[in-house]
């Protein structure tokens, strides 16, 4: 993909003013970004916890963008049905967090959600290669999933480089994306900016989202 190309924006809600959510989701649209992205992790996958799909079908009520559910859990086949009844559009798992890879990625599809995969900094980008056919979205974590605020892995890019050559579906990459990452983002390939703090971190968010388009 040419930098030219337009990418899309997904703020995360996780660095938004939870007390205010429905109104921090009405600004960033009217700002024009493109995608909700919402992290849910289970204190184990990952070290911290966030919330669940009672507060997804309560995001679902605000806006119709698509939502983009990042599952960093331990076997999220468990809970498919549950995100899928909340209003999950795009449901992306973690190749090391499933036993059933592809049983997982068939619960995904029967639900009628777009199925997505990501990965660890860590794991090899290979290790993605038996599902390409499967997927609809990958997600490449650009720190290391559980804690926003991190600093920016940019030898992660090189994934997207590979992923950009093989795979036919869109190519999203979450964390440390800013205004002055963002640029390296696009220009390996990516479709997807996945951004928190920049966006909701901002006073101006409108201002943000175009700063990350380019």
């Amino acid at each position: 993909m040419s930098e030219m190309q337009p990418v899309k924006i997904a703020p995360s809600i996780l660095s938004a003013d939870f007390s205010n959510l429905g109104r921090e989701i009405a600004d960033v649209e009217r700002g024009g970004c493109d995608v909700i992205h919402v992290d849910v992790m289970d204190g184990h996958f990952v070290p911290n916890l966030t919330l669940g799909a009672p507060v997804v079908k309560s995001i679902r009520k605000t806006t119709q963008l698509p939502m983009d559910v990042h599952l960093m859990i331990d076997e999220p086949i468990r809970f498919v049905e549950d995100f899928k009844k909340a209003g999950t559009d795009w449901l992306t798992v973690h190749v090391e967090a499933c036993r059933d890879l592809p049983g997982t990625l068939d619960a995904i599809r029967k639900a009628g959600m777009k199925t997505g995969m990501s990965l660890r900094p860590g794991t090899s980008v290979e290790a993605l290669e038996p599902y390409l056919d499967q997927l609809e979205l990958v997600l490449v974590m650009t720190v290391e999933p559980g804690f926003g605020g991190q600093s920016f892995m940019a030898d992660q890019l090189e994934k997207v480089r590979w992923l950009r050559k093989r795979f036919q579906g869109m190519i999203s990459v979450d964390g440390g994306v800013n205004a002055q990452t963002a640029h390296e983002v696009r220009t390996a390939g990516a479709d997807i900016l996945v951004a928190g703090t920049a966006v909701f971190g901002q006073t101006d968010r409108a201002a943000a989202i175009r700063g990350l388009r380019g």
